[in-house]
């Protein structure tokens, strides 16, 4: 890099975060996630907004060339180290707790998104502007994945807000979330690999069964290993400069095995993330730290950089953005709701679930962006698709409180 990209990088990674933080706030202030302000952000910097109203401001700050590419691999640091702070969010405890109940909803959570967001793409792809018949299948699939996925930290604060994370209800919207997430990234992980990702050195077929291995190990010897290393770590080591640095040491290492093989390194991250979170030795504090230090350096620049990707008000597209409303808010909430209902709980509580696994927030912005790099998507898609994550994410809490504070019959 040259004295004058090196100058132009660190103005980048400066503005960003000072404008992700004002806007972060700003969001607060309104009682909406942090990442809606943070991509907002991004959007007034990015060509949407600046590179409209002052071409020659936004091609001075974000040009193409090495700084961009630097910048770029900032941007995919912040990424992998998002699914590991979101695997550690997955307690399997929890899981194991809610038993029968969890699966039920998890699955009917899961199956019915996904098959909503499967068949509409895959017999209309011309109106999804997927015009490849070759790749039509491995389109649809990832737009069921899509549907199905949810939002596991933004899910987890709606709860907090409204007092219900330690309740029955919270429990089982939580465990179900827990297992949908880990599903729906292990199947995109292997989309991933069936597109063709990068230089897969493995078949496809030893992809899937390392992948599968590896998930299997890290969440049995693994996190074993993990359970007798912390108490030595956090007794001879520096605390908690040293649990830090190994821990973000290890997950750079499963992300770069999972990459290897064929399989996107988020989801290394995030495996070696829910094994890491589940031990007894890894106490609230630390995983405080850890989620602070993420979430409030490498995490606005990630979703700064969403709205520096696209030009939102060129690639917006009304029908689109609304059909996928749709299929989101009606598969998510349906089948969450009625799996809720067939489990014993009254309407309203059902109808509550549904509300609580519709938010999709940060994952499903992580998953369009990576859908979008890969080719798998169009600009418009994408748009739609962070639009819709921002609405479901917003939505989720006051509608939860609705439906819980009217009068249903049981």
């Amino acid at each position: 890099m040259s004295h004058a990209e090196v100058v132009r990088l660190l103005v980048q990674l400066g503005i960003m975060l000072i404008a992700g933080r004002i806007f972060a706030e700003l969001a607060r202030r309104l009682k909406q996630p942090a990442v809606v302000g943070e991509i907002l952000a991004g959007i007034l910097l990015g060509p949407t907004f600046l590179g409209m109203v002052s071409p020659e401001s936004f091609s001075i700050l974000f040009p193409p060339g090495t700084s961009s590419t630097v910048l770029s691999g900032f941007v995919q640091v912040a990424v992998v180290m998002l699914l590991f702070i979101a695997g550690m969010e997955v307690d399997l405890h929890i899981v194991w707790q809610q038993g029968r109940q969890a699966l039920l909803t998890s699955a009917m959570g899961l199956i019915i998104p996904f098959f909503t967001g499967f068949i509409f793409p895959y017999v209309f792809p011309d109106f999804f502007g997927y015009a490849d018949e070759g790749k039509r299948l491995t389109f649809a699939l990832f737009m069921g994945t899509a549907m199905a996925i949810t939002a596991l930290p933004v899910i987890a604060r709606i709860l907090m807000d409204l007092n219900l994370f330690k309740t029955r209800l919270g429990m089982l919207i939580i465990s179900s979330a827990m297992v949908d997430d880990f599903i729906g990234w292990l199947i995109f992980s292997v989309l991933l690999a069936m597109i063709g990702k990068g230089q897969n050195h493995v078949a496809a077929w030893q992809t899937l069964l390392l992948t599968l291995g590896f998930a299997a190990l890290m969440l049995t010897l693994g996190r074993g290993v993990i359970n007798r290393m912390l108490p030595w770590i956090n007794k001879r080591l520096a605390w908690p400069g040293g649990l830090l640095s190994l821990a973000l040491a290890l997950c750079f290492l499963s992300a770069a095995f999972t990459e290897y093989i064929g399989i996107h390194a988020i989801f290394g991250a995030f495996i070696f993330g829910v094994a890491l979170g589940d031990s007894e030795y890894m106490s609230e504090r630390a995983k405080e730290i850890i989620y602070q230090f993420i979430n409030n350096i490498f995490a606005p620049l990630f979703f700064v950089a969403i709205g520096l990707k696209v030009n939102f008000a060129v690639h917006f597209d009304f029908w689109l953005t609304v059909v996928i409303l749709l299929i989101a808010f009606s598969g998510k909430i349906f089948g969450s709701g009625l799996s809720a209902r067939l489990g014993g709980f009254s309407w309203k509580e059902s109808l509550a679930t549904g509300f609580g696994m519709n938010a999709r927030g940060a994952m499903e912005i992580i998953l369009g962006s990576i859908a979008l790099e890969n080719g798998l998507i169009n600009e418009k898609v994408f748009v739609s698709l962070v639009i819709m994550a921002l609405i479901t994410s917003m939505s989720s809490g006051p509608l939860m409180r609705w439906s819980l504070n009217r009068r249903w019959g049981r």
